[in-house]
């Protein structure tokens, strides 16, 4: 079973990134339950479950989208705009309806649609899901599992 999960973010984009978070995690009841300066942010339905973290770092000089950035003339983990880390992070949610307004508000707060809300049978027969890139590239996910829908 898993605890928690850590994405880390490019440090100049880490308030964009917390923005966008807070408004595409909210239709699933995950609010910012504890700060750390511009440094980290964790999430969760309260203080006693937080389980989704993101934290501030700059890209590794071997990343390749820090080569990209090099490449570009941007210096390296200073602004890369591309796919960073390329995470897939899937949140359960209570009921379909919790999935649609994930994914509308994830995209109406500047996350780019990886594939509209709707049944994903070739996982199981109820698995509901909608997909989001987050500003940086991370791969998010919403599924409601059908239990009780």
């Amino acid at each position: 079973m898993l605890d928690h999960t850590l994405l880390n973010i490019p440090a100049p984009r880490f308030a964009e990134v917390v923005t966008w978070y807070t408004a595409a995690l909210a239709p699933i009841g995950y609010t910012i339950q504890k700060e750390f300066a511009d440094t980290a942010v964790g999430f969760g339905p309260d203080r006693t479950s937080i389980v989704f973290w993101l934290a501030a770092k700059k890209v590794p000089a071997q990343h390749p989208s820090a080569q990209k950035d090099a490449a570009a003339g941007t210096e390296v983990g200073e602004g890369g705009k591309g796919t960073v880390w390329g995470a897939h992070v899937a949140f359960r949610a209570k009921d379909r309806t919790a999935v649609d307004a994930f994914h509308e508000e994830a995209v109406k707060a500047g996350g780019t649609c990886n594939g509209k809300p709707g049944w994903r049978h070739m996982y199981h027969p109820k698995y509901y899901a909608g997909f989001v890139f987050d500003p940086v590239g991370n791969n998010i996910e919403v599924v409601d599992h059908g239990v009780g829908s």
